[in-house]
């Protein structure tokens, strides 16, 4: 447990709090546009993973989860057939994605759900939450959730509880900046401050 006051980050690290939200049941669907440019890719190429992964969260919002796994990790997760992999695409360029996870039985994690900049605002991402909900509940599954931290766009948090999600806990997470480890350009997340060691 943390003490009541405030804790130093260390140099080199970033610190968020991270909020845990779940759905025990399937909500109704809110209106969104139902025209969706939308594919499952199964067994990803690394790079492609990669390279969509960096351009909806890693620039703007400083997703590193995936970047820190090697080839063998990530190649276990996003090829495992029970990982669900949907790009969304806009005029040709894969502008988002949706990933969902039935590894643990009875249960399914909204593991990503993220949209370029040129998809934000239009709608696109309530029609992606409604296809994620209808996919995870087609499932005999009891449990759909997901978690959202302070780096993420400030309207993340919000957005899931519209869509029918209710936090759980929360907890601080603390990790190496992935700026300074290479993962990342130094200019990504330019809402979080870089304090090098």
């Amino acid at each position: 447990m943390l003490a009541d006051g405030l804790h130093d980050v260390p140099p080199g690290k970033v610190a968020a709090v991270v909020t845990h939200l779940e759905m025990r049941r399937p909500p109704a669907l809110r209106p969104a546009p139902t025209d969706l440019a939308i594919r499952r890719v199964t067994n990803p190429d690394l790079d492609w993973y990669r390279s969509l992964f960096r351009r909806v969260g890693g620039y703007d919002w400083l997703w590193f989860s995936r970047l820190n796994l090697d080839d063998d990790a990530l190649r276990t997760i996003i090829t495992d057939p029970n990982v669900e992999i949907w790009p969304i695409s806009k005029d040709g360029a894969e502008e988002g994605f949706l990933e969902l996870d039935f590894r643990t039985r009875g249960t399914c994690e909204l593991a990503f759900l993220a949209l370029a900049p040129a998809l934000i605002g239009t709608g696109t991402g309530r029609a992606l939450m409604n296809y994620a909900i209808t996919r995870a509940w087609a499932r005999p599954i009891s449990r759909f959730h997901v978690q959202t931290c302070t780096l993420d766009s400030p309207r993340a948090l919000e957005f899931y509880r519209r869509s029918g999600f209710t936090p759980t806990r929360q907890q601080v997470e603390i990790a190496d900046d992935p700026r300074l480890t290479g993962k990342l350009p130094l200019e990504a997340g330019p809402h979080v401050p870089l304090l090098r060691p």
